[in-house]
């Protein structure tokens, strides 16, 4: 960090640039480009910098890269070992990686008996314990998103990464599925290989183990709250009647099956049985393509079932509005219309910012005599129950003050009940006044400043 007094001379870029300058030896050529950066772009007043104050010579660029070089690539408050500690440090951590050894292996030998067998069917069934690592590790992402706090770069949080992660699993998932049924059709048109049964069995029986361990072993927030908000896959609805005949003669299964079965458990249990239905009329009848015949249903089922999560997901990175929300919403909008000095909002904007989570942002015009705190208050009350991180900016209807000026801003506490809450009442001689609100957490005022929406400036 430094101010420079002049810019430099000719004979100090010269300097500078010469091949026997610190600049070019090979362990500070990262150091020195974001060196270069952070000349023309920084300016501070630190005191231990004063001897870097003058003119640029090729001693005080050398002395300026060699200090900026140690400092490493990375900030002074961030290492790949401290990140790793901090999970480690959480109980959640262990049994995520003792599970990840798990189903590692498990795939190591399932992998190994696809071959042997030369059952695709076991392949397609192997691809679904293949979505069981992507979702530990969405549950260790998410501790580790629980560890991390805002900052000026992720002013809005991490947790999109793991709506980033969910999404990229069940595309992925569903991309092995189609691969599988590519290799399906190809053994139909093309040539059926003898299938061994030896070992299919105790493939299946391994996956099916691999699935529940996982599944009820540990709890993937992200995946459960994807699960629940998604609409239900067609193997889900077709199976729900028969759930709720199971459940009126044994009670005790509700909680299993009702209102909508697991689909990670449900496709899990649909794998096993077609492959247990392949190998016993492979055995009785020798009737190889049935075996190809399970792997197309399996595949088939697996895309059905991520297909509906994928899209939820997806909508969620595009910043939509939920639908079961819109109508919430606009109750409130038309309920705080109705407040004494509302005249009407503008460039109103809600969209989810993670799982479970909605941020928005809107603009309130008032009557000149209406009171901006007694408004914002209001309005903040009757969105802040669905809307979690919110911005609000009020201005008054005042054809007085339409012409341009200078900006002031000045803090004044509002008195919500709000956590984190920050208020900017902009006053000035030529510009409306400007009440803005924001639940953004706890910010650098530099993060504040960044969000602070442009003043209205109404035209004639």
């Amino acid at each position: 960090m430094l101010a420079l007094r002049q810019a430099p001379s000719t004979d100090s870029v010269g300097a500078l640039l010469s091949p026997h300058n610190y600049l070019f030896s090979k362990p500070t050529v990262t150091a020195s480009i974001r060196g270069l950066g952070m000349l023309f772009k920084l300016r501070t007043e630190d005191t231990t910098h004063q001897s870097l104050l003058g003119p640029w010579t090729q001693e005080s660029a050398s002395l300026f890269f060699k200090e900026f070089s140690s400092k490493g690539a990375h900030p002074p408050d961030w290492s790949l070992g401290s990140e790793l500690s901090a999970l480690l440090r959480d109980k959640r951590t262990r049994r995520i990686a003792l599970l990840l050894v798990f189903n590692l292996t498990s795939c190591f030998f399932l992998v190994a008996w696809c071959a042997s067998t030369q059952s695709i069917a076991l392949q397609a069934y192997t691809s679904t314990v293949a979505f069981n690592l992507l979702s530990l590790l969405t549950c260790l992402l998410t501790v580790w998103v629980e560890t991390k706090k805002l900052s000026p770069v992720f002013s809005y949080g991490y947790e999109r990464f793991e709506v980033l992660a969910v999404f990229s699993a069940t595309v992925l998932a569903q991309l092995g599925s189609l691969f599988v049924i590519k290799e399906s059709v190809e053994r139909l048109l093309l040539h059926q290989p003898e299938i061994h049964t030896g070992r299919l069995m105790v493939g299946a029986g391994l996956a099916f183990m691999c699935h529940l361990v996982v599944t009820y072993g540990c709890r993937n927030a992200a995946l459960d709250h994807v699960i629940a908000a998604s609409s239900s896959s067609w193997l889900q609805e077709h199976v729900s009647d028969i759930s709720q005949t199971i459940c009126s003669f044994v009670p005790a299964l509700s909680h299993l099956l009702l209102p909508r079965v697991n689909p990670m458990i449900l496709i899990s249990f649909a794998g096993v049985v077609s492959i247990f239905i392949s190998d016993l009329i492979i055995q009785m009848r020798y009737y190889y393509v049935v075996d190809t015949l399970a792997a197309i249903c399996v595949s088939s089922m697996m895309c059905a079932t991520m297909l509906p999560m994928s899209v939820y997901s997806g909508k969620v990175l595009l910043q939509t509005t939920p639908s079961h929300i819109v109508g919430q919403l606009d109750k409130c909008l038309r309920e705080t219309l109705t407040f004494d000095g509302v005249l009407e909002f503008r460039n109103e904007h809600f969209w989810t910012l993670s799982f479970g989570k909605l941020a928005g942002s809107l603009q309130v015009r008032v009557r000149r005599d209406a009171d901006e705190q007694l408004v914002l208050a209001h309005v903040v009350d009757r969105l802040s129950n669905l809307v979690a991180v919110l911005s609000v900016q009020v201005f008054k209807d005042d054809w007085t003050y339409r012409r341009g000026g200078a900006l002031q801003t000045t803090c004044v506490p509002l008195p919500v009940k709000s956590a984190a809450v920050s208020v900017n009442v902009v006053e000035a001689n030529h510009t409306p006044p400007v009440t803005h609100y924001e639940t953004l957490g706890e910010l650098v005022p530099s993060v504040i400043n960044r969000h602070v929406f442009a003043p209205f400036r109404a035209t004639e």
